[in-house]
């Protein structure tokens, strides 16, 4: 199913602002500072953006948000579209579909990262036909336990497990999420024996915790807002590498003395590998822009998120340090490429 939104410009043309900014972002990124009638031109007509997340969604909502303040930066259109399916494949056929002219780009999350390992024949590369213009939300997962239980840290749980091998029950949502996979990185990162229980959705889980049927549940602080605020859940620390804005007072999984365990989740804007560096500079400064409005930093963390722009080079080193932490959990774990 295709859902389409077109995000109307608004608000006076701003392209006259961006000339100094364009160049120190093209230097940012590793880009060759080029002056070309497809710079100077773009964008002349919409520009699309193809969502591989359902419409409601985290991913789907900070995109949207993005996509209107683009358009009153680019003085033009933006169109959303949703193009749900595993892997991100329906939406990756959609953008190879397109001409590289930059009027076309896609969402890409630290999800397609974990694809690319997790799926034996994806149907795409998007280090080899993609490339990066910026990130754009970040966020992290929680972890969880009922606030009935004895574990008043995350190093209470650790040594339970250890005390108790194979004794441990830690639940995530189906095999494959950033959550299920995460769930095998805390295994393997604290050397403990525990079982991993997936269920099929996010409340699936929270009931399971408030039941007692689990000890410990990773999942995002923003899908148990409700729990946390109501005393069912207890988040013992969180998987970032800086704190949450929205949880200042929980501590990183690292401060809490899970030495190397980070999981860092993010969207971000890709397009076709063969868009000039001069659109791809472009787009980025207006993704700068956009992440350091106080409007967009308030309405993110409201969602317990945050905003963050990175140069090009910067997301394409993200996205490989990404893809081969995955890789390895992936092999260490076991898991069957799909």
């Amino acid at each position: 199913m295709t859902m389409s939104t077109t995000i109307k410009k608004a608000g006076l043309a701003r392209r006259t602002l961006m000339g100094a900014a364009l160049a120190a972002t093209m230097a940012l990124g590793g880009l060759a500072p080029m002056t070309s009638a497809v710079a100077q031109d773009y964008p002349n007509k919409p520009v699309r953006i193809i969502v591989p997340f359902g419409a409601g969604g985290l991913g789907d909502i900070t995109m949207r948000l993005a996509a209107a303040k683009m358009a009153e930066i680019l003085d033009t259109q933006f169109i959303v579209e949703n193009h749900p399916g595993a892997g991100g494949v329906a939406a990756a056929n959609q953008l190879m579909k397109s001409k590289p002219d930059g009027y076309d780009l896609i969402v890409m999350s630290n999800g397609t990262t974990i694809a690319v390992s997790l799926f034996e024949k994806l149907g795409y590369d998007p280090q080899v036909q993609f490339r990066p213009i910026s990130t754009l939300a970040w966020f992290d997962l929680g972890l969880f336990v009922n606030p009935n239980s004895d574990y008043a840290s995350i190093q209470d749980v650790i040594a339970k497990a250890k005390a108790q091998p194979g004794v441990l029950n830690i639940a995530s949502i189906n095999p494959g999420s950033t959550q299920n996979l995460a769930a095998e990185f805390f295994r393997s990162a604290t050397g403990i024996d525990a079982t991993i229980i997936p269920y099929k959705t996010s409340p699936d889980v929270l009931a399971a915790l408030i039941r007692g049927e689990i000890d410990l549940a990773i999942e995002s602080p923003t899908a148990f807002a409700g729990a946390i605020r109501d005393n069912q859940a207890k988040m013992l620390a969180l998987t970032g590498t800086t704190r949450n804005p929205s949880h200042p007072d929980t501590l990183t999984a690292s401060e809490a003395g899970v030495d190397g365990f980070v999981v860092d989740g993010w969207n971000a804007l890709w397009t076709l590998k063969d868009v000039p560096d001069d659109v791809i500079a472009k787009l980025n400064d207006a993704m700068r822009q956009v992440a350091a409005m106080p409007e967009i930093q308030a309405k993110f963390k409201a969602m317990g998120t945050s905003a963050r722009a990175m140069s090009p080079q910067e997301m394409a080193d993200q996205f490989e340090s990404d893809r081969a932490r995955w890789a390895k959990v992936i092999e260490d774990a076991g898991i069957e490429k799909r």
